[in-house]
């Protein structure tokens, strides 16, 4: 089994970012709205804060107590929208159960949308900005290296709109794409055993195992849950190890190509206006 590790992809891409900021001499900025205390969220404010000073852009973290009210954190945003020096706007999710996500997170003006979501509702794989969770997913993916024409591939989600849009993305390249919501994994894993591709967004950790899935399969665990200390993916590395092909690992898979896929975002939406 040949690991993809996201690490390699991701300094290849903020490589890359650096000498563009740095030619184009434009000074992009992005906004983080951090609401609560959710532990895991400092963490990758951290990541993302260090990854974006590194390659030159700007960075600017707005914090809110979980019991700030829901307009508060619009109006925030709404003021960060007018703001020409800032050029990516971000909410770090999760939020607060209290919060009406959907609606704090359209808030944010789509010409700086960092993160994607404005594009989700109406997606197209040629519209910027991309979503970057499944664009980090299908970077991973590419490069296994293999032609991705005709290739089974489940796609197993939490989100509805998350499943869509990386259904459009693997159709884009060819691919026959089949969606597996959590609710339905119990009843139609069997799907696993057939699929060239497996595309795992869950959130349970090792839920996946070695008699589920095709031999040689290409399997992306973009699923996160933190144990502890440690950060745990869905798929159940030991026992996969000796079936699959390729296998993202957790952590350093799908996360850092993630940042770097949001950092980039912010850039082009930086030219874009400039």
């Amino acid at each position: 089994m040949k690991l993809l590790r996201g690490k390699k992809i991701s300094r290849e891409i903020l490589r890359n970012l650096k000498k563009e900021i740095s030619t184009r001499k434009v000074k992009p900025r992005l906004a983080v709205v951090l609401v609560g205390e959710d532990k895991a969220s400092r963490l990758y404010i951290k990541l993302k804060k260090a990854a974006a000073e590194k390659v030159g852009i700007g960075f600017t973290l707005h914090k809110f107590s979980g019991e700030e009210g829901e307009d508060a954190i619009i109006n925030k945003i709404r003021d960060l929208n007018n703001q020409k020096d800032i050029h990516g706007i971000i909410v770090q999710l999760p939020l607060p159960g209290k919060f009406n996500a959907k609606r704090i997170i359209r808030s944010i003006d789509p010409a700086k949308d960092a993160d994607g979501f404005s594009a989700k509702d109406k997606f197209s794989p040629k519209k910027f900005p991309q979503p970057v969770f499944p664009s980090a997913i299908m970077k991973l993916l590419e490069s296994a290296g293999q032609n991705l024409n005709n290739k089974k591939a489940v796609i197993l989600a939490n989100s509805e709109i998350f499943g869509k849009i990386m259904a459009k993305m693997l159709e884009a390249r060819k691919a026959k794409p089949q969606i597996i919501a959590k609710s339905d994994f119990n009843r139609k894993f069997e799907s696993l055993r057939n699929a060239d591709i497996i595309i795992t967004a869950v959130g349970k950790p090792k839920m996946i195992k070695g008699s589920m899935i095709k031999k040689n399969a290409i399997i992306i665990d973009g699923g996160i849950t933190r144990c502890g200390r440690r950060t745990i993916g869905d798929i159940h590395f030991d026992s996969v190890k000796e079936t699959a092909g390729w296998l993202s690992p957790v952590p350093g898979g799908v996360g850092p190509v993630t940042v770097a896929c949001l950092l980039e975002n912010v850039y082009k939406l930086a030219v874009k206006r400039k």
